[in-house]
């Protein structure tokens, strides 16, 4: 059996890396299962993985020339929605899909016995591109990293509920109407999925409750199958050998860690973070942790905080991202909206310890008071209860140990990659029987 994975980025992105770390938890039972095989076919590669093959993935942009036709499409897909944009802040939030490749005739595709589809936004695949998919009458699984599936272009709804019935008035719009561009999108998406055969594994409860509520999707299967991580590579190590990797000195502070891929994304919640070291500061004067923050951002942001702040800038590799998790006391995930944040699940995994709002999946990932904590959606004050919890823990092994278990227990890639095969069984069998 050959499964085709599909994602747009290969290690950009929490999708992409979800994507990636279930091709390679797959390729692992090729040793026990020989009837499987798994490929991943990319968008387009990072640069810095532009000499670094892995096995399986192939990337459809593969020379100069299909880097720069993706990359057009790309910029026409921005250029699509830039005269219906709100403003700048929602202009990567928003995919009406209206530029793609055609993968159907790629090798990869032709030779799939199972299609499983990630995210494949950013001008991958357009909607076009998935009906013409859909018509290849393969099984097709889609993991849902985001809403955008059921939505009429956003990739995460931020209140707004249209999309159990009609998606139209569109908070993301310019000029919001009754039959905007998400009404117009939803539309499509409307047609294309009303003669479409797709299982959906959304990673956690709350997604998939989305998208079971969704007009779209209401009438598909759904199974919830959780990322996976290689807990051989994240895991906990040595605090002195943590800080020597990142340059950070040993020291008697705790420290509290916060990371995105960009610190300014409103959806991630850095403001509340820097609300609630405020009142940290001023209701226990008696803590004086180290902020360490990964991820782009802009230094004056963290000239307000009243702690040391270390900014250590991107992470590129999974040695600095794993020594950034040892080197925490708790990790702080303030995030509006999500749906099963990769840095609560390395976190755990390296047991950290994690605090976060009661929002999306991150319920589904923290016990509270067991391996973290969990605050009510926007409140800083009990966001700053939580970071207290966590510093003030008689028993701090204790927590991290909970911690390290919870992922060892949810996340591991025998587990996931046994779900998603016999999943994959499951569809092999309808086919043959129809």
């Amino acid at each position: 059996m050959r499964v085709t994975h599909l994602s747009t980025y290969h290690l950009f992105g929490g999708a992409a890396v979800a994507a990636n770390r279930l091709h390679r938890a797959l390729q692992k039972q090729v040793w026990a299962d020989d009837f499987l095989e798994s490929t991943m076919l990319v968008g387009v590669p990072n640069r810095l993985e532009a000499h670094k093959p892995e096995l399986g993935v192939s990337y459809l942009a593969n020379n100069f020339l299909a880097e720069q036709t993706a990359f057009g499409r790309f910029v026409a897909e921005r250029l699509y929605f830039l005269p219906f944009e709100r403003d700048t802040s929602v202009r990567f939030q928003f995919s009406p899909a209206k530029f793609g490749a055609n993968l159907t005739f790629h090798p990869a595709i032709q030779q799939a016995d199972v299609l499983h589809l990630h995210w494949i936004n950013f001008g991958f695949l357009s909607i076009d591109g998935l009906q013409a998919l859909f018509e290849l009458d393969k099984p097709i699984v889609w993991t849902l990293h985001d809403q955008w599936a059921f939505t009429g272009g956003c990739h995460y709804s931020r209140g707004c509920d249209h999309f159990l019935s009609h998606c139209r008035q569109c908070p993301y719009i310019k000029k919001p109407g009754e039959q905007d561009l998400s009404y117009r999108v939803f539309e499509h998406k409307k047609r294309i999925f009303s003669k479409a055969k797709v299982h959906f594994t959304p990673p956690s409860h709350w997604l998939t409750q989305e998208g079971k509520r969704s007009a779209l999707l209401r009438d598909f299967p759904f199974s919830v199958i959780p990322y996976a991580i290689n807990q051989d590579v994240f895991r906990p190590v040595d605090r002195p050998e943590a800080n020597e990797l990142l340059n950070l000195p040993n020291t008697d502070y705790p420290r509290l860690l916060f990371g995105s891929a960009n610190v300014t994304d409103a959806r991630k919640g850095f403001n509340y973070f820097a609300e609630a070291l405020i009142l940290l500061h001023q209701q226990h004067p008696e803590l004086n942790p180290e902020i360490l923050i990964f991820g782009k951002g802009r230094s004056y942001l963290f000239d307000e905080l009243p702690y040391t702040v270390r900014h250590l800038g991107l992470l590129i590799t999974e040695e600095d991202i794993i020594a950034a998790y040892n080197s925490a006391d708790a990790m702080v995930v303030p995030s509006l909206e999500d749906n099963l944040p990769n840095t609560v699940i390395e976190a755990l995994a390296c047991g950290t310890p994690v605090v976060g709002f009661r929002t999306g999946g991150i319920p589904e990932m923290i016990d509270h008071q067991q391996n973290g904590y969990l605050a009510d959606v926007g409140s800083a004050q009990e966001l700053a209860d939580g970071i207290a919890f966590i510093m003030t823990h008689p028993n701090p092994e204790e927590l991290r140990q909970r911690a390290r278990q919870s992922a060892e227990t949810n996340f591991s890639e025998e587990v996931v990659a046994k779900q998603y095969i016999e999943l994959y069984q499951k569809l092999m069998s309808e086919r043959v029987n129809e």
